[in-house]
């Protein structure tokens, strides 16, 4: 068969593929329209030729109209340069992948505002879900998104929350204050006793728990509540806050805990800046495991968190049913490595 039958317009519709296939119109839609009815292998290895032979590609914006919901799901990050980010959303894009549906990244710069914008206008889109994955700066969100989400959700998609989130949002949580918690007991039983904490600005969730949770442990294994130095969570924050605490005084056997691993490797290079050895005398912990800091010298104590899980589970809790949708809080470990070296 031939593209003599194509649309006279130019671009193949599916009536031309339908025809050039050599079958109805009804069966080319399943084939290639992730419906949920079967069609024979035969006959969609057919539809899928023919479609290629005439460079035929689905109109996005028909098939949301006629279901309610496009083949697309939404990320929310606070920033894709972060490799916390970039991990995250690469499980994402692989659970879409397996399930035939296409990611659209967006960036809030953890700016409730922007995130308000963002949502509005990806509602225009139609997503079959939507993830909100930058950090938070409150456990609950305003009245403005919570009425963005509930006309999402009213319209067909899914919206699934890193953390707290509305009564209508899912949530896949990853439990940071027990993280932190077991990583400051960790340090105060290798015989630390004074801890610098570079945190971000207060009222961030993710760091806030974080925070606690590690002067928590630190406290109860023996250790000194401590110093709070705060700026962001980028590697330029965690080099000023840590020259900040330097010029402060920091003494020898001193444990630093960079709210992410980005903000510790950060503090790292000021460390050396300062003609300070890190490790042996300043010691240097992080949160995330970035693969980055199993390279950096000394490999980097921190909480593995099992990134692209939690990037493939979020994508699950968008798209599945909702008994089928796992939300559990997902397991942390301890990592410790040379950057903390014993002093017990």
């Amino acid at each position: 068969m031939g593209q003599t039958g194509m649309s006279p317009r130019g671009a193949a519709t599916l009536h031309d593929v339908a025809r050039e296939a050599g079958v109805s119109l009804a069966t080319a839609s399943r084939a290639l329209n992730g419906s949920t009815r079967k069609v024979a292998d035969a006959y969609r290895e057919r539809v899928e030729q023919a479609a290629a032979r005439l460079g035929y590609t689905a109109n996005l914006s028909a098939q949301a109209t006629a279901r309610g919901t496009s083949a697309i799901v939404a990320l929310l990050v606070a920033d894709i340069a972060d490799p916390y980010f970039g991990q995250l959303a690469a499980g994402v894009a692989r659970g879409a992948d397996e399930a035939g549906l296409v990611v659209t990244v967006a960036i809030t710069e953890r700016d409730p505002a922007r995130e308000l914008r963002l949502v509005r206008a990806l509602r225009g889109q139609r997503p079959r879900g939507i993830i909100l994955a930058a950090s938070r700066t409150s456990r609950e969100m305003s009245d403005e998104l919570t009425a963005e989400l509930d006309l999402i959700t009213a319209a067909g998609g899914t919206v699934v929350a890193l953390g707290p989130g509305a009564p209508t949002v899912r949530s896949v949580t990853i439990d940071n204050r027990s993280g932190a918690r077991e990583l400051g007991a960790a340090l105060a039983a290798r015989g630390y006793r004074s801890a610098v904490v570079l945190a971000a600005a207060e009222g961030v969730v993710t760091s806030d728990d974080r925070l606690a949770g590690f002067t928590e442990g630190f406290v109860a294994g023996g250790g000194t509540e401590p110093r709070v130095y705060r700026g962001g969570f980028s590697r330029e924050s965690g080099t000023e806050s840590m020259a900040a605490a330097l010029s402060d005084g920091v003494e020898p056997d001193t444990v630093v805990f960079g709210i992410s691993d980005v903000v510790a490797i950060g503090a790292l290079t000021a460390v050396r800046a300062a003609g300070r050895e890190p490790g042996s005398d300043i010691a240097l912990a992080g949160f995330d495991d970035i693969p980055t800091g199993r390279d950096v010298t000394p490999p980097l104590t921190t909480v593995r968190v099992p990134l692209l899980e939690v990037g493939q589970r979020a994508l699950r809790a968008a798209i599945d049913a909702p008994n089928d949708a796992d939300t559990a809080s997902l397991p942390l470990e301890v990592l410790v490595r040379e950057s903390t070296p014993s002093r017990a």
